[in-house]
């Protein structure tokens, strides 16, 4: 068996899919939330439209990853699909598919789906555990808006 596994993530978020998708393209949101901490993102780029390119230059603990992809679709507030490289992926060149699904719970909430595709061999538990923690940060993040 060759197939890589797709690391999947869900979380209910505490807001309704309009305002958890728009987080996805709001750079400074994306700043706040979209890498586990203690890395954070020290510059980003995004061109919101499907072959719209987005980058991260990030910092973890002092070593710099940068990744980059493009949007495969956009449509709001159901779906994000698009491209994910590291410059840290065992082969550099390798590229990996995000995909994200926004789903009305009762109460105004979300339900999140993350699926993250054709990952370089033993990248799995890094990113499973990477998409839990990011989603945990954007449920954070809304929460405080909610409140704030």
């Amino acid at each position: 068996m060759n197939e890589t596994p797709v690391v999947r993530v869900r979380r209910v978020m505490p807001a309704a899919p309009e305002e958890v998708f728009d987080q996805w393209l709001d750079p400074e949101s994306l700043a706040d939330w979209m890498c586990p901490r203690p890395v954070r993102v020290v510059a980003l780029t995004i061109e919101p439209r499907v072959g719209g390119s987005v980058q991260f230059d990030i910092d973890d603990a002092g070593t710099r990853v940068l990744i980059t992809g493009r949007f495969l679709e956009i449509d709001r507030p159901h779906r994000l699909r698009f491209t994910w490289s590291a410059s840290d992926f065992p082969d550099p060149t390798a590229v990996s598919v995000v995909d994200v699904a926004f789903e009305p719970l009762i109460d105004g909430q979300t339900l999140m789906s993350i699926e993250h595709s054709l990952l370089p061999p033993n990248t799995f538990d890094e990113y499973h555990s990477g998409w839990a923690g990011v989603a945990g940060q954007l449920a954070e993040f809304l929460q405080g808006r909610a409140n704030g």
